[in-house]
This record gives C-alpha cells, sequence and structure tokens, in this order.
C-alpha cells in the first residue's frame, strides 16, 4: 500500500466557451492518491475532508478512483478551493482560497498512525510549504515516518502562496533530509533556485539522503540520477488538452511502476540499476501523456495503459 498525505480540494476550471467555471476534484496529492488507484495500486488518502457539497463531490471521486479513505478526518470546516487560469500554452495557474477551509486545520497531534502494510508514503509541498500549521503536521509526520518506510517527495511549490521564495529553498531542503526518492518540475526549479541548472541541483539534492531525484522537463522529457548515475529521457508525444494534473500523473506512474517491479524499498532504491529506472521513467511518462491528452486532472485507469481500453473512455 502507498499513503498519500495533503490537500484533496476543489479546482474551479474555465468552462468551455470562458462562461463560467465547473468543479472539478483536485489537489496534488488527492490527484497522485486518485492516478495510483486507478493504475491499480491499493492506496490510502490520509487528508481533511470536508463535509460540505464539494468535499462529497470530492469523496465519491477518490472512491470511485479506488482510494481508501479510512485515513482521512472528517471536518467541518467548507473544503479548499483554487481557482484555475489556464495560459495560452494550456499551462496551468491557481488563485487558492485556503483560510478558514479544511486544510487550514492541520494539526500534528491528529495524524493519524499509518498501517503496517504502507510501502510508501507521498507527501507533496504544494500547500504544506505555504500553510504554517499543515506544513507543520506534514514535517512532523516526515520525521515520524522516516525509516519505516519510503518517503516519497514533490515539493511542487506555488508562486501563488510563496512571498519570500527565499525562506521556502531551507524549508525544502529540511524536508529533502527525511525523503528516499524527490520528483520535482524543472519548471519549479526554475522559479525556486533560479540560476541553477538541473543537473547541479539533482546532484546537491541527492547528496542530501534521497537515493532518486527526479527532474520532469515537459515536453523535453525527464532527468534522473539515481545510484546507477543519470538518465536522461527525450519527451514522450502527447495530444495536448491541457497540463493540469499532469506532474502528479507523472509521479503516480513513477511510484506505480516502482511497487510493480517490487522496487519500492530504501535498500532496493540505493541498488536501482539503469535498466530499472528507464522502465520506470518511461511508465511515468506514459501515464502523464495519456493525462495532457484530456481536459483537468483525469489520470488513466490500468486498462488504459495496457493498451486493452480506449485512451478517451473510462
Amino acid at each position: 500500500m502507498i499513503v498519500v498525505c495533503g490537500e484533496a480540494l476543489i479546482d474551479l476550471v474555465p468552462a468551455p466557451g470562458g462562461l463560467g467555471y465547473l468543479a472539478r476534484p483536485g489537489g496534488s496529492p488527492a490527484n497522485v492518491a486518485t492516478a495510483l488507484g486507478r493504475l491499480g495500486v491499493p492506496t490510502s488518502l490520509l487528508a481533511r475532508l470536508s463535509d460540505d457539497h464539494f468535499g462529497r463531490l470530492i469523496r465519491r471521486h477518490l472512491v470511485e478512483s479506488h482510494v481508501d479513505l479510512s485515513l482521512a478526518v472528517d471536518v467541518p470546516e467548507r473544503s479548499t478551493v483554487a481557482m484555475v487560469d489556464l495560459t495560452p500554452h494550456r499551462d496551468a495557474g491557481y488563485t487558492f482560497f485556503i483560510e478558514g477551509g479544511a486544510d487550514d486545520g492541520w494539526c500534528a497531534d491528529g495524524l493519524a498512525a499509518l498501517p503496517a502494510g504502507a510501502d510508501a508514503l507521498h507527501i507533496s509541498g504544494s500547500l504544506a510549504l505555504a500553510v504554517a500549521t499543515m506544513g507543520e503536521a506534514v514535517e512532523a509526520l516526515l520525521i515520524r515516518e522516516r525509516g519505516r518506510r519510503v518517503i516519497s517527495f514533490d515539493p511542487n511549490p506555488r508562486p501563488a502562496l510563496t512571498p519570500d521564495v527565499g525562506a521556502l529553498r531551507p524549508r525544502i531542503e529540511a524536508w529533502l533530509r527525511h525523503t528516499d526518492l524527490v520528483k520535482a518540475s524543472a519548471e519549479d526549479l526554475a522559479w525556486t533556485l533560479p540560476g541553477e541548472s538541473v543537473v547541479d541541483i539533482a546532484a546537491r539534492w541527492r547528496s542530501a539522503g534521497p537515493a532518486l531525484v527526479v527532474v520532469t522537463k515537459g515536453g523535453d522529457g525527464v532527468y534522473a540520477l539515481g545510484p546507477a548515475g543519470a538518465v536522461d529521457l527525450p519527451g514522450m508525444p502527447a495530444d495536448l488538452v491541457d497540463t493540469v494534473g499532469a506532474g502528479d500523473a507523472f509521479t503516480a506512474g513513477l511510484l506505480a511502476a516502482l511497487a510493480g517491479a517490487e522496487l519500492l524499498s530504501r535498500e532496493r532504491l540505493d541498488t536501482l540499476s539503469r535498466e530499472d529506472l528507464v522502465t520506470c521513467l518511461d511508465r511515468a511518462q506514459r501515464v502523464a501523456a495519456l493525462t495532457c491528452a484530456r481536459a483537468g486532472a483525469d489520470p488513466p485507469w490500468l486498462a488504459e495503459l495496457t493498451g486493452t481500453q480506449d485512451a478517451t473512455h473510462h
């Protein structure tokens, strides 16, 4: 089992024609959990879920994607909302409404014990690096679970929530020391650490503790640095509709591939071969490409990935 920790929120996505918005379940951790569930990986989401209309929509979406919610906490506060703005290139920007909502009430003392059978814990920094109470809870979880299971981390910083990027850097570096696998996008790195190359950042981050550092480069492919050295793969063609949820789909695809190959342990990651890494990265890129081919964070099901089901229907 993989446990994913973090927000499950509602994305308000521009409706076709630009008149109004459509409410779609989202949030980086929830997207990763959804994709893992659809890929057939036993997955549980540790989250705070509202009992409002949006909360019920989120729950239904997660359950239908085979995500276990036994670790989720029921809360009376309203659901967190993110307003999505798509650029002419179909990339997504976000405006968040967090204060007073479900993700404004995280507390380290309220974190549930993880199942003994959980092989991995995935953490996203999207809200946790910006919302103080959530960050404190997530950091406590990282410290508590370090060494008990593989810890995967996607910093996924949000410029809209980060007025002081300088203060963000040491926190990311601190969290890296508790992780075994880190995945980031080149776009996020360029904003967080301007002027530094992907190669240099990956080398420095790997020396901080993770066995594997993976950097996605959108249509330009993916760079990874593991125990067998660096891998730099070209991009995978995609019929681009938008990039919403693509990075989360990649993360899920990578974790699912590692789990399927029985590589999801620190010992196995420390001896990961170049061949196994390339195979897992290819799988992750395919999951992301299928997600980019349809609107919103709508990751593929396992049958689509294996070619037994059309990628436009599920």
